[in-house]
């Protein structure tokens, strides 16, 4: 697949900011990683001093995978509905946190096996009422828009996708991602919602990473050693199958992923190539931003990841993208909720670079 090559930061913004840094009335390095963080927005956003993102984006994607039934996680196959609901009712921890942090959410179905009950692209404004319709609550056209199939396939016994299903997810994620950059997102925040995502999520990371299955297996939804156990056998399963296709990373996605993951990946991807910044928070959106930068080279230069994930496999994301978190709450959702909490973070450090004094302010007269 030909994407657009994706263009870097602006380096004389990111000098400028650099330069401005040296001018402040502080001590050299006192301001640590929020100066780290200020000099990346102004490369980001092309221009110094960088402006606090007043419009960050949560875009959830939801999907269910056939892997669940395998007992792979502490939540049955098919409970994904019910953290559709809590989005829906603004009882989930990321509509709980994004009024805070300015945010909205939207969650698009994708592949749930329940979600004919779910207006597909529904919005979430700020933690408000339940809103039908597009990216910020206007028509969204025919209902399946964004839905790519009943649940991904079982990855242990058969692939996840057909081929045709994988580039449609793909370009339902750029789809996604330009929508979003075009209703004026200046932060996207991708995340997923899925029982038993984490599982292919980990398979993607050993197979890109050449990582064995212990190495990348968590506890996930809180699974106890049988469920480890259980969970590892499915990773191991589906790693042989998916190894011959590392160096084919839709086809990986076909193998070994899901609709949430090749979504999410084309929406990483197209963010990138869209020169707007994006917050990775999460196994599962960390495995698809490994297949996105795969398929965007480059990419990566326009992310961050918000906090270290209490998931094995995620320390080898950073490690591989390198990109070190920037927080560590120990949060291990992948509904969006570490990001959203990290806004205020990259807010504050565009404040810091563009109103803090220099050492002329303050120079006796």
């Amino acid at each position: 697949m030909d994407l657009p090559v994706v263009t870097a930061p602006d380096a004389d913004a990111r000098r400028a900011a650099v330069a401005r840094y040296a001018e402040l009335a502080v001590p050299t390095g006192s301001l640590g990683r929020l100066a780290e963080l200020g000099v990346w927005l102004a490369a980001v956003q092309g221009t110094c001093p960088p402006r606090p993102p007043a419009r960050p984006r949560v875009v959830i994607v939801a999907g269910d995978h056939g892997i669940a039934a395998a007992g792979v996680s502490a939540h049955p196959a098919g409970a994904t509905v019910r953290q559709v609901v809590a989005v829906r009712d603004n009882t989930a921890p990321v509509t709980v946190l994004a009024p805070v942090s300015g945010a909205s959410v939207r969650l698009v179905d994708v592949a749930l096996q329940h979600g004919d009950s779910f207006q597909h692209g529904d919005s979430f404004q700020h933690g408000s009422a339940f809103q039908h319709g597009g990216a910020h609550g206007g028509e969204e056209g025919p209902a399946d828009r964004y839905r790519i199939r009943r649940g991904s396939g079982r990855i242990d016994r058969e692939d996840a996708l057909t081929d045709s299903e994988t580039e449609h997810a793909f370009a339902v994620g750029r789809a996604l991602a330009d929508e979003e950059v075009d209703a004026g997102a200046d932060l996207l925040m991708p995340a997923s919602l899925g029982i038993g995502a984490t599982t292919p999520a980990s398979v993607l990371v050993a197979a890109l990473t050449g990582a064995e299955p212990v190495a990348v297996i968590g506890r996930g939804s809180g699974i106890d050693d049988h469920g480890w156990m259980r969970k590892a056998a499915a990773v191991r399963d589906a790693l042989r199958r998916a190894r011959p296709h590392v160096r084919e990373p839709l086809a990986l996605l076909r193998v070994a992923g899901g609709a949430d993951l090749a979504v999410l990946a084309g929406f990483c991807a197209q963010a990138a190539v869209r020169r707007t910044p994006v917050l990775l928070d999460g196994i599962v959106v960390g495995a698809a931003a490994l297949v996105a930068d795969e398929l965007a080279p480059g990419a990566r230069a326009w992310w961050l990841v918000a906090q270290r994930s209490p998931e094995p496999a995620m320390a080898l994301v950073c490690g591989h993208l390198d990109l070190p978190p920037l927080l560590d709450l120990g949060i291990h959702l992948g509904d969006g909720t570490g990001a959203t909490a990290v806004v205020p973070l990259l807010q504050m450090a565009a404040r810091l670079l563009a109103e803090t004094a220099t050492a002329a302010d303050v120079e006796p007269v």
